[in-house]
């Protein structure tokens, strides 16, 4: 091959990756809200994933979306708004995740997910993207409302920022990695379907968030709708009990988008206090069946 043919290949990778980046962060921002952004767990996921020689593609592929938003709301607030808006979270996350590429990977050497590793990541994801995003919220209030009241804007905006870009974290990742496990090397629907933990889920877990979801939004007591939501961790329970934190991630992120469903307010407390229970649930799940997991590896390896 030679040398511009190399180029050039090089290249059209990068802006195919863009492009599939610029088109996939694109369905999950129009699904996203701020207390349940899952454009953070998009970017987490692509960090530590992704080869790092490929991080170029996907900052022009959140670039594109990112300034086009931007720019139609450049009328109401100004220039200063537009270039901090048009900034890419995904290149100020870069600057946590890189050390944590260098320090290590996502799995260690044995295969196994090293849970403390993927929470972390997802923390200081979060953390990175609600400072940006509280900057642009900063500048917007400064250019509409200068003269005072924006601290308690800005707080409350930057609490919500953070769980809303943990939560979306915790909604994706995990989940991902739990497919990628039970897939194994062959990415078939066959090897899919003879796992017990997929089998399951469609069996028994989706049905019965459906028929939680349903409760709660048909349900004309306030009581019964946050019950109905409340309860949605229970299945996660019996799931993390049976598959350890393969099952705390899937019934995770189904119970996530289940509860999402049931919010028909922007910023709904009721929703969100379930979510703030919700994201605390499924990273004690994780964490102890994680350790669960290690353990049994550790057996499985000395006999």
């Amino acid at each position: 091959m030679s040398a511009s043919t190399e180029h050039w290949r090089v290249w059209g990778q990068h802006l195919a990756v863009a492009a599939v980046y610029a088109a996939v962060y694109r369905v999950a921002y129009q699904l996203s809200i701020s207390h349940w952004e899952l454009t953070v767990g998009l970017r987490l996921g692509c960090l530590l994933l992704v080869p790092m020689r490929l991080w170029p593609a996907l900052a022009l592929g959140e670039l594109l979306p990112v300034f086009e938003s931007a720019l139609l709301c450049m009328e109401s607030f100004g220039l200063a708004w537009l270039l901090a808006a048009s900034v890419p979270q995904i290149v100020i996350c870069m600057a946590a995740m890189k050390p944590l590429r260098l320090w290590g990977s996502v799995r260690a050497p044995d295969g196994q997910v090293r849970i403390g590793y993927v929470l972390t990541a997802a923390l200081c994801c979060a953390l990175l993207s609600a400072l940006r995003d509280t900057a642009s919220l900063w500048v917007a209030l400064m250019s509409s409302s200068p003269d005072g009241g924006v601290s308690a804007t800005l707080a409350t905006g930057f609490s919500t920022y953070l769980f809303g870009g943990y939560l979306g974290g915790l909604t994706v990742v995990p989940a991902m990695l739990a497919v990628q496990d039970q897939m194994g090397k062959l990415p078939t629907f066959g090897a899919l379907w003879r796992s017990s933990l997929f089998r399951d889920s469609c069996l028994w877990l989706i049905p019965v968030l459906a028929m939680l979801v349903w409760q709660a939004n048909n349900s004309e007591v306030s009581d019964v709708r946050q019950l109905a939501r409340l309860a949605m961790m229970l299945p996660m329970a019996v799931m993390a009990w049976r598959y350890r934190w393969h099952g705390t991630a899937i019934a995770g992120s189904a119970a996530s988008v289940a509860l999402a469903l049931t919010s028909h307010a922007v910023r709904d407390p009721a929703v969100m206090y379930c979510q703030v229970a919700l994201a605390l649930a499924i990273s004690a799940g994780l964490i102890m069946g994680g350790k669960a997991s290690l353990a049994a590896h550790a057996v499985l390896q000395k006999s």
